[in-house]
């Protein structure tokens, strides 16, 4: 029999911010990480979290029906997720991510119509600013940025550690690689190779901070430059991961190019996203993530593996292949 249609999906998706800002507000809040130390029971964890009496309970709970959280009798304890990646003491912790998106993205989103129409960032771009230049300036902001970025890119990372033929190279570096959580990644994987990250010089102490918390100082350097400006450094294996969509189609292939000439033969690129489908109609997360392109910057957009690589092979990459990596990440490789 025919399944009859209801409006229930439809809502659902329409006020799926209602649950996205619960959870975002618990990360601020540091909510996962007093959990972490051992169960509160609501008053307690309220009065940790300095929240008002009226709706904590509504807050936890919410959390709880939300997979968030789960509650023995009277008592909250994280879900084994939460306490593994949402406590902020632990080198798994992904809500640096989260942070961001509650402190810039959820409000800058709430002008996407505007975005849609207009064709312009919705981002601090608005009031006569750059995100980057108002990014790197701030350096509150810039650790906050870094470490969200480490967030985003931890499965990923953890998968071209394991997946990737790193047997057949001895170096590489990370291109636009925030605080090295790629590298640190690598690095703890592969014993034999050696490399680093590469990015804007003031990222460097926060880069080698996070390094030798790892004790991999002695084999991860950082690498200051442009990459706009500067050639890029040299090694066996060049990555990029989560920079091509920041750029319009132009910069896309100058990046691939330069990428092409820091390279030996039989060197590699790999590129890594959240790629969009080829046929455009499955990766709801990689083309939302093209949208959120279009909130912070002023030409970029996410793209296809079959988009990438063309410009592979454009820039002179010899064979290229796509491979999935976790969720909704995929790595581009190309040989050179």
């Amino acid at each position: 029999m025919n399944q009859p249609v209801t409006p229930e999906p439809i809502l659902q998706l329409g006020l799926a911010f209602w649950g996205s800002k619960t959870l975002l507000s618990a990360v601020s809040l540091g909510l996962f990480s007093e959990l972490a130390n051992g169960p509160l029971d609501a008053e307690a964890l309220r009065e940790r979290l300095g929240l008002h009496s009226r709706s904590a309970r509504d807050f936890f709970d919410s959390l709880v029906a939300l997979g968030m959280l789960q509650r023995d009798g009277d008592r909250y304890l994280n879900t084994p997720e939460a306490d593994l990646f949402l406590d902020r003491a632990k080198p798994s912790y992904v809500g640096g991510l989260l942070e961001m998106a509650d402190a810039r993205l959820y409000g800058f989103w709430g002008t996407l119509t505007e975005g849609l129409r207009t064709g312009i960032p919705q981002n601090e771009a608005k009031t006569g600013g750059d995100f980057f230049s108002v990014l790197y300036d701030d350096p509150a902001r810039l650790r906050q940025f870094l470490a969200a970025m480490t967030g985003i890119s931890l499965g990923a990372a953890q998968a071209i550690a394991r997946t990737f033929t790193w047997g057949d190279y001895r170096s590489f570096i990370d291109i636009g690689t925030a605080q090295g959580g790629l590298p640190v990644q690598i690095a703890l994987a592969h014993p034999h190779l050696a490399g680093g990250g590469f990015d804007l010089p003031r990222v460097g102490p926060i880069f080698e901070e996070y390094v030798t918390s790892f004790d991999l100082a002695d084999r991860l350097h950082f690498y200051p430059g442009n990459f706009f400006t500067d050639a890029l450094p040299r090694a066996d294996v060049l990555i990029m991961g989560h920079i091509l969509h920041d750029w319009s189609d132009d910069e896309k292939q100058m990046l691939i190019g330069k990428a092409y000439d820091a390279l030996p033969t039989g060197g590699a690129l790999i590129a890594y996203e959240a790629l969009i489908d080829d046929e455009r109609r499955q990766s709801a997360f990689g083309l939302l993530m093209s949208l959120n392109m279009l909130i912070e910057t002023p030409a970029g957009r996410d793209y296809t593996g079959a988009e990438a690589c063309a410009w592979m092979h454009q820039a002179g990459f010899r064979e290229t292949r796509v491979e999935h990596l976790v969720g909704p990440d995929s790595m581009v490789v190309g040989i050179k």
